[in-house]
């Protein structure tokens, strides 16, 4: 039996997977029923572009059920409680500055599952958490990319 991945987020995180397969569930699942019955009235299935797009479409709600479903199964819910309050770690806010630039970033450091970086939100497994986790406010850190390494400073940790 293969070992399934765990899925570290935050409680707020989970709640959001809960709600999003609610949806999939009962609203998203019943739009495309819905889509695939119209596109059916339209004729011959072999040509018909339309009842091709809902059951491409159906078949991609259906997928993403199965992995919200794994998410939610194997979440792992970041708990802070007792880490040192300067180190950077899972589930903890993070502000740096670039060097020499210094221009400053605040990032929340969460698990794959949870990572938006448009909304501040970036995964664990990301080159940036990487190099950072486990760093102390204070410290400068490589971080690599694929074009090259840059430093930052550690300024603060929430």
């Amino acid at each position: 039996m293969a070992i399934e991945k765990s899925y570290y987020m935050t409680e707020d995180g989970k709640k959001k997977l809960e709600e999003e397969l609610e949806y999939l569930k009962t609203d998203r699942r019943q739009e495309v029923v819905e889509r695939i019955k119209v596109a059916r009235d339209f004729g011959d299935l072999s040509e018909n572009s339309e009842y091709d797009a809902a059951k491409d479409e159906q078949a991609f709600v259906e997928t993403r059920i199965v992995q919200v479903e794994q998410m939610i199964r194997n979440a792992v819910i970041i708990e802070n409680d007792n880490q040192n309050p300067n180190v950077v770690g899972l589930g903890k806010s993070v502000t740096f500055k670039e060097l020499p630039d210094e221009d400053e970033e605040t990032y929340l450091i969460v698990g794959s599952a949870e990572a938006d970086p448009f909304e501040g939100k970036i995964s664990n497994d990301s080159p940036m958490a990487k190099a950072m986790i486990g760093k102390e406010v204070g410290d400068v850190v490589n971080v690599p990319t694929p074009g090259g390494e840059f430093e930052v400073e550690i300024l603060k940790v929430d």
